[in-house]
């Protein structure tokens, strides 16, 4: 939550925007607790904290508008470095002692940047959809209502041209809870499930829940920093028939598959008469004019083989909220899928279900900007890494808001524990998504411009440490 009586950069800088109030007295208060700094530690995005300092003092220090403007005496000069938007997403929140799993981790002076939740306030439709529900003071058992899986169907039509009919979807308080229960349901030992890695934990891990053999395959990776699919391994692989877990787009990678790629996938998948179980989470967050390809609108044989798994948890920052969705156009394959959530997966929460009607139907205005915001943190990052993280490389993601770093040069025994101990800054260990990945971290840039440089100053200054 914002502190106190301090104004958003929406209240600072939109003064010309009707219906929205500029608190000039608050706009001197700031100016007068706000110090210049200079260029190489401002980086555009306000005053860098000492590496030992409490995070709480550094959040409080950035709830002021940082990375689009100066103060000079009593007034905001803006410096036009983004497109201006309509949301405020360089607003910074306190998460302490809120019950976040980001930010209860590690101690309070370490700047948490690895699960995937983003630093964002949710849409404001949202919250206030929310509230609206709340107004009724009942909270049972719920069912999903004919209004959400219109929004829905509406949705999948608009951005991916995919015709899905009401009763083809099934709600889930988790994608996790979906991946599981289509494997408990399709695959038999001694059929093999094949695992793309490096890749997110709970779905590399998820075979072995059922004592399934997993295989887990290697992309081949590109000397353009791309990743591509072995076909020939991955036929071999799911010889026998299976499962084929994908992550799609990618995480950590960031890879967003073109269509070409997953058709050769699926092509595969139905010559062996393997399952494809596709987790489409970070499906809205691909950029510089990509657009996701749902495995499923291949063509129709291949939609009889596949589980779609989808949320609007990721891309419109409610993960908390605990709701998703499967896809599955068979009848059959879905009445089978759906009854191994029988005594293992429970309903849905009510809010979660009013928050992902809203999303999908009122909330796409938001979702372009907050794009546009990652691929500008994004591009920013990629230019940071590569002038000032020397021995650290990275691929320029496609999609997500997840950067997979390569330590490999750094010579560390433990990067994540490293930048744990001298930098401050709490990433994912590599090892996490893969046996062979422990020179690697995947850092969330999901967050404020003033949090990211945050996080890059500190890693930068602990690698100019180690050198001195």
């Amino acid at each position: 939550m914002a502190a106190a009586g301090l104004p958003t950069l929406e209240t600072l800088d939109n003064a010309d925007v009707p219906g929205v109030k500029t608190d000039r007295r608050a706009r001197r208060d700031i100016s007068q607790t706000t110090k210049p700094v200079g260029a190489e530690l401002a980086r555009d995005s306000g005053v860098t904290a000492p590496l030992n300092a409490d995070c709480t003092g550094l959040i409080a220090s950035k709830l002021a508008p940082t990375g689009i403007g100066d103060y000079h005496g009593d007034h905001y000069q803006p410096v036009v470095t983004r497109p201006r938007m309509t949301f405020d997403f360089d607003q910074v929140f306190d998460r302490h002692n809120t019950g976040s799993t980001k930010w209860s981790r590690y101690p309070a002076d370490v700047l948490p940047m690895w699960v995937a939740d983003m630093d964002f306030a949710a849409p404001p439709m949202i919250i206030q959809a929310l509230q609206k529900r709340l107004e009724h003071p009942m909270v049972g058992y719920s069912v999903a209502p004919d209004d959400l899986r219109d929004a829905i169907v509406a949705d999948l039509w608009n951005k991916y041209a995919w015709r899905v009919e009401p009763q083809e979807l099934i709600f889930l308080p988790g994608v996790e809870s979906g991946f599981n229960m289509a494997l408990k349901a399709l695959v038999q030992p001694p059929q093999n499930v094949v695992v793309q890695v490096p890749n997110y934990p709970p779905l590399r891990h998820a075979p072995g829940h059922w004592g399934l053999n997993k295989v887990e395959l290697n992309f081949d990776a590109q000397a353009d920093g791309t990743y591509t699919t072995p076909l020939t391994t991955l036929s071999q692989s799911l010889q026998g028939g299976g499962a084929l877990l994908l992550s799609n787009p990618h995480n950590p990678l960031g890879k967003a598959f073109p269509r070409e790629e997953l058709q050769a996938i699926a092509d595969i998948c139905l010559e062996q008469g393997a399952w494809i179980i596709s987790d489409e989470i970070h499906a809205e967050l691909c950029f510089d004019g990509r657009k996701h390809v749902p495995m499923a609108t291949l063509s129709a044989d291949i939609a009889r083989r596949t589980i779609t798994l989808m949320s609007a948890s990721k891309a419109y920052n409610i993960a908390g909220l605990k709701t998703s969705f499967m896809i599955i156009q068979d009848r059959a394959l879905r009445e089978k899928v759906n009854h191994a959530r029988c005594g293992m997966v429970d309903s849905v929460n009510p809010l979660g279900l009013e928050a992902t009607r809203v999303a999908y139907s009122e909330a796409g205005p938001w979702l372009a900007e907050l794009s546009a915001y990652l691929q500008s943190n994004r591009d920013y990052l990629v230019d940071a890494v590569r002038t000032r993280l020397p021995g650290v490389t990275m691929n320029v993601p496609q999609s997500t808001y997840l950067a997979w770093l390569d330590c490999s040069a750094l010579g560390l025994d433990n990067p994540q524990q490293f930048f744990l101990e001298q930098a401050k800054v709490g990433l994912s260990p590599g090892l996490d998504f893969g046996d062979d990945a422990g020179q690697f971290v995947r850092l969330n840039f999901g967050c404020p411009r003033a949090l990211l440089e945050e996080g890059i100053a500190r890693m930068e200054r602990s690698l100019r440490n180690r050198k001195a």
